[in-house]
């Protein structure tokens, strides 16, 4: 049997709630601040307005890197492992302090 947990999360400011199993919690945290990272970045450039907007450039951005590891464009394991342990630092002062999240599953 399998064991459901739910996790609390945010993203562009908006809290929702994610239902996943404990063998995904971490993997999800991880995506959750990466994308997180992203679309605040996007916001702070100031050239795309909207969140659905700014969510879809993130989207975007992320697979593109993604191709590009795939396609062996090269990988820094060092900085991955340190990018990897800025985002879950800042996603655990943001998990912190939340309290009436929005559900998704």
């Amino acid at each position: 049997m399998v064991h459901e947990t739910t996790l609390d999360v945010t993203v562009m400011g908006r809290e929702f709630r994610i239902h996943c199993t404990e063998a995904e919690r971490e993997g999800l945290l991880l995506a959750v601040s990466y994308l997180d990272q992203k679309m605040q970045e996007i916001k702070q450039a100031g050239k795309i307005v909207g969140t659905e907007r700014i969510a879809i450039a993130a989207a975007l951005s992320i697979t593109h890197e993604l191709l590009g590891l795939r396609a062996g464009k090269g990988f820094d394991i060092k900085e991955f492992k340190r990018r990897i342990e800025s985002m879950v630092s800042k996603l655990d002062n943001v998990l912190s302090g939340q309290d009436h999240p929005d559900t998704l599953k």
